[in-house]
């Protein structure tokens, strides 16, 4: 009996996008193929305060709109991110048509698991910085904390209470910690 066949690896973005939907996020992070499971409740309910955080922030900014994954975020010819969160600038008046058009988010945002802690505090922070996202943040529930990092910084800002923020000619706002985790200590 012969052994089963290896397929190939995915090392192209082409070849990312032909695999076939099997429910998990795949990603390309500077040529390394990347499958993340379903993510959690706790994961997806986290999501969601975000996410209604930032859309009532930038809702009278029609020049920003914040979405979430799945996505197909090209960030370079072997680079594509499904980050959780994130805010794009559009022109409202051409607006994107398709992922292409979106170009590099403004901001965007992970929510740490144990199975992507690594990979998005090194591989994608590193993406995000080089090709100029303005701000990413690390939501690490455990600790109740957001890291911040902008492009050129070698160390976060540790948000441990608020988190304040604002786009360039646009929405700012300010978000509690505990509006996002709750008042009650975790573990």
């Amino acid at each position: 009996m012969g052994m089963p066949a290896i397929p190939n690896a995915v090392t192209s973005i082409e070849e990312l996008l032909a695999l076939p939907e099997d429910g998990m996020r795949h990603e390309l992070l500077d040529g390394v193929h990347v499958v993340t499971p379903s993510p959690t409740y706790g994961h997806q309910s986290l999501l969601s305060t975000l996410f209604t955080h930032l859309l009532r922030a930038t809702e009278n900014h029609n020049f920003c709109q914040v979405l979430t994954s799945p996505a197909e975020i090209v960030l370079g010819p072997r680079t594509l991110v499904q980050p959780d969160l994130f805010v794009i600038r559009i022109d409202p008046s051409h607006p994107p048509k398709d992922w292409r058009d979106v170009g590099v988010p403004v901001i965007a945002i992970e929510i740490l698991s144990p199975s992507t802690a690594s990979r998005d505090r090194v591989a994608k922070r590193h993406i995000y910085q080089e090709v100029g996202i303005r701000e990413y943040w690390i939501v690490d529930a455990k600790s109740r904390v957001i890291e911040r990092w902008r492009t050129s910084d070698d160390r976060p800002e540790v948000c441990d209470e608020t988190l304040a923020w604002s786009i360039e000619d646009g929405p700012s706002a300010e978000l509690s910690m505990v509006e996002l985790f709750g008042d009650q200590p975790t573990g």
